[in-house]
């Protein structure tokens, strides 16, 4: 409105001029720039009347560095738009008006490189005259929100391929089956191949194998999401969740993550996952695991740390025979890594019996 002021403070003080010096050329421009400043103020709010603005978007979910599309359509009133530009936070530049169109689309592309939820602001549009003396904007009711998930890389064994490190780090190479617990009675409808047979042989009646609980020796990744940079709880959020859908493919695992009580299981057909999938993109740094009942497991516990561990951590101390995995972001000097996902480095981490025969 300041340009409209300016000139019909001008076309005034021309009026003026032509009043006391009884100039008369001087009340043609005066009076000209006094009406129009008045008329392309209520051209733009004749305009403006009944324009809308909407944007939507192709999901409310994505992925780290995926396309999401967005369009945001501009709608007139009873007249057609004027010249302006569309305005989108999701916009580099604003997208100039095609004047005298009933309606417009901006077809927008966007990427976002970090999870998390991005609330994007309402999308409007900037209406103006054509030689710039007045405008009005009119904005989109409320905005969007968009919960950016994070990425899903392979799992990679050091110095190998990607088809290397899918055989050597699924579920065959590091994850436990269920295991035997020793022996005990027969019960009626156990099936034949649990039998003992051994100890039937020596004359000690028919028993049993008894099995470790199938909760027990599914692999485990848990999630410690202290220290550490951003990026590194980034690259340790990312690991996490490439670990679990590599092994979960493979025949399943539970993902323990900051603040849980219990682990989540996470089936071969990954039923659960796009709910896990949206609390690791919530994530907060800080947030540690409880580890009651971790040391107890059978089966592999693959323990991701947003950074580097002074020393081993206690969860990984008493490791059974199926074995422990540190996964820290970037690499630790000094040790052999065991495979690499999503800018981490995975390590076998001996039981503390096996280090003191060493």
């Amino acid at each position: 409105m300041r340009p409209a002021l300016a000139t019909g403070g001008l076309g005034l003080l021309l009026v003026l001029v032509a009043g006391t010096f009884d100039a008369e050329p001087l009340y043609v421009p005066g009076v000209a720039f006094v009406l129009l400043p008045l008329a392309t103020i209520a051209w733009i709010a004749v305009t403006a009347r009944g324009v809308t603005v909407r944007r939507s978007l192709a999901a409310r979910r994505v992925m780290e560095d995926e396309p999401l599309d967005v369009v945001v359509e501009v709608r007139s009133g009873r007249v057609p738009l004027s010249t302006g530009a569309v305005l989108d936070g999701l916009l580099t530049e604003p997208v100039p008006l095609d004047p005298g169109r009933r309606a417009q689309r901006v077809r927008i592309k966007a990427r976002f490189e970090r999870r998390g939820r991005r609330a994007l602001p309402a999308p409007g549009v900037l209406l103006r005259d054509p030689v710039g003396l007045a405008e009005r904007s009119v904005s989109a009711p409320t905005g969007d929100e968009v919960l950016v998930l994070p990425r899903v890389e392979a799992v990679r064994a050091a110095g190998a391929g990607e088809e290397d490190g899918r055989r050597k780090h699924g579920r065959p190479a590091i994850a436990a089956e269920v295991e035997l617990d020793g022996v005990r009675e027969h019960r009626l409808g156990t099936p034949a191949s649990r039998i003992y047979w051994p100890a039937l042989a020596r004359g000690a009646g028919l028993m049993e194998r008894r099995l470790r609980a199938e909760s027990d020796s599914t692999p485990l990744v848990v999630l410690d999401a202290r220290g550490g940079s951003d990026e590194a709880l980034d690259s340790a959020v990312r690991a996490c969740a490439s670990l679990a859908v590599e092994m979960a493919r493979s025949g399943g695992c539970a993902v323990l993550l900051p603040g849980d009580r219990r682990a989540t299981p996470l089936e071969p057909t990954l039923t659960g996952w796009p709910h896990l999938h949206a609390r690791l993109a919530l994530v907060q740094r800080g947030g540690r695991p409880p580890l009651n009942g971790v040391a107890g497991r059978s089966g592999v516990v693959v323990y991701v740390a947003a950074q580097v561990p002074g020393r081993t951590p206690q969860a990984l101390e008493h490791a059974p025979a199926a074995g422990r995995i540190l996964v820290v972001p970037g690499a630790m000097a000094g040790r052999r890594p065991s495979f690499t996902v999503a800018g981490c480095t995975g390590y076998a981490v001996e039981p503390r019996s096996a280090r003191r025969a060493a």
